[in-house]
């Protein structure tokens, strides 16, 4: 089942190990029970501390749990986590014994603090590029929390219990019954989401304990412009921290980069990777799944995180970069996850045979439509303005194809369900005033990026779009203050230009500060 190259890899990677970790699978009658146990007693045998034993307990698919020690750890997969989860399954073990990279000391106790019993469910995709991250981190948090569960289930063995569940999209992380988070990792807002949740044990913390210190540059984002500033500011001999909910920002969702000069071809993931080890060679303080929730206006800035740390800094670079916009209709947000969805690569099998909508005439939307519809049964692609926006080779694709319908002049207006699931999408016809219902099976939106300003508009001034207003030195209005890449308003948002921006930024706080002084 796995090749010999991945075996040798194997070997290598768990050589690591220290403690016996237990890989314990269910009696099973299912077809694919065979598979399971092949590639587990493959697994196992790369390291003498994995061991492969059958459980007494039965199930109807196969199944297997992780024990440490000799006792459970929370860590379950119903399924063969094959395809993009083999690596949960690797990473897994390794965390099991407490290897591998986990979040720092105070996320780790924001974790601890949840007050349990958690037992949570993950239903995922092996095609699924967004659903590792969160099965990952929901398995770290089992090992760190103690009375933590958490179940991966490959959905394709359960399609009746998803759907009397309502999913339409993938991961989605379910409690009781209850959908608590569905679409890409945000450690910060999951968190968030099972502290509101579950509840948290109060303990008391000084002041002292939550100072993450005094630095003379603060970046608060990790993307390419981010890791940039960082990087410029420490060869500058500068103090430097960098704040960010995740190291690569929106480039881990980036697949296939060509245009990076230098590079003939990378992919998001490998870059984020490759822009986090080159801070790792200087003495920057990276501080990860962190979200600044305000910033003083004083010569000093003191900044204020989420969670109630903070850190002073004399400059700061904002490179938050953008997100994916949303519609603001009526209807979006209770649907997300059921019937709206934003990455097609992810979700889009759920809509096979389906009828689905996608709207934005962009690129990206075009690229959607076209890409869906080899999978589902009819796109219409809906579109504000009286022409779609794409470049003239995607358009021309799109009209080829014959399950594809385009509408211009649509202004959506509201995205309508049964409480369970998306059955229709509701617009205005621009030119005629009409209001016209469409019924489908799913809504992809697709309209492009929103900058990451909300928590420094008030003291920075920004235009109409949220996007930051820089001088040519990428100084904002208010001093001390600077910004760089996509969150502004320099054109053209390439990965490229924000590294370049980043750069500035940096150059321009280090020349600021010496002038001071």
């Amino acid at each position: 089942m796995l090749d010999t190259n991945i075996i040798e890899q194997l070997k290598t990677i768990f050589s690591k190990l220290e403690n016996k970790v237990e890989l314990v699978y269910n009696l099973s009658e299912h077809a694919d029970q065979n598979n399971l146990v092949e590639m587990l007693g493959e697994v196992g045998s790369t390291s003498q501390y994995i061991e492969v034993t059958a459980s007494k307990e039965k199930s109807d698919i196969p199944q297997f749990h992780i024990e440490y020690k000799g006792q459970r750890n929370g860590i379950t997969f119903k399924g063969i986590p094959s395809g993009h989860e083999f690596t949960s399954l690797i990473l897994a073990i390794l965390n099991s014994d407490g290897k591998g990279k986990f979040p720092d000391e105070m996320i780790s106790e924001r974790i601890k603090k949840l007050k349990g019993p958690v037992e949570l469910k993950t239903y995922v995709s092996l095609t699924c590029e967004n659903c590792p991250d969160v099965v990952q981190t929901l398995n770290q948090m089992a090992v760190i929390h103690g009375n933590f569960k958490h179940t991966m289930i490959d959905g394709q063995y359960t399609q009746e219990e998803i759907a009397k569940l309502g999913i339409q999209g993938v991961p989605s992380v379910m409690h009781n019954g209850k959908l608590l988070y569905t679409g890409r990792l945000n450690l910060i807002d999951l968190l968030s989401a099972f502290e509101k949740e579950f509840g948290v044990e109060e303990t008391v913390k000084s002041a002292a304990d939550l100072n993450l210190g005094a630095f003379d540059v603060v970046v608060v984002g990790g993307g390419p412009a981010g890791a940039s500033a960082a990087i410029y500011s420490a060869r500058k001999g500068l103090k430097t921290a960098i704040l960010a909910e995740k190291i690569g920002g929106q480039v881990q969702e980036t697949k296939g980069i060509e245009n990076l000069i230098g590079v003939t071809y990378t992919e998001g993931p490998q870059l984020a990777a490759q822009l986090n080890q080159h801070m790792s060679e200087y003495p920057i303080k990276k501080l990860e799944h962190r979200r600044v929730s305000s910033v003083s206006n004083e010569a000093v800035k003191r900044i204020e995180l989420e969670g109630g740390e903070f850190l002073t800094a004399k400059s700061i670079i904002v490179a938050t970069g953008a997100k994916w916009r949303e519609l603001g209709i009526p209807g979006e947000k209770e649907y997300i996850g059921r019937g709206v969805a934003f990455c097609p690569h992810c979700d889009g099998p759920y809509y096979k045979g389906k009828k689905i909508a996608v709207v934005g005439g962009g690129n990206s939307g075009v690229e959607a439509a076209i890409d869906l519809a080899g999978i589902v049964k009819e796109v219409i692609l809906f579109e504000f303005m009286d022409q779609l926006k794409a470049d003239q080779v995607l358009v021309n694709k799109l009209k080829s194809l014959p399950n594809v319908s385009i509408v211009t002049n649509a202004r959506t207006a509201e995205i309508i369900g049964d409480g369970q699931k998306v059955n229709a999408l509701k617009y205005e016809d621009r030119k005629s005033g009409e209001m016209v219902r469409v019924d489908l099976d799913g809504i992809f939106v697709q309209i492009g990026l929103l900058p990451n300003s909300g928590f420094i508009k008030d003291i920075v001034e920004t235009t109409r779009f949220g996007e930051i207003v820089v001088d040519n030195k990428n100084r904002t209005t208010t001093k001390g203050i600077y910004a760089a890449g996509d969150v502004t308003t320099v054109p053209y948002k390439q990965i490229v230009i924000a590294m370049g921006e980043g750069a500035k930024a940096a150059l321009a706080a280090f020349e600021d500060q010496m002038i001071a002084h």
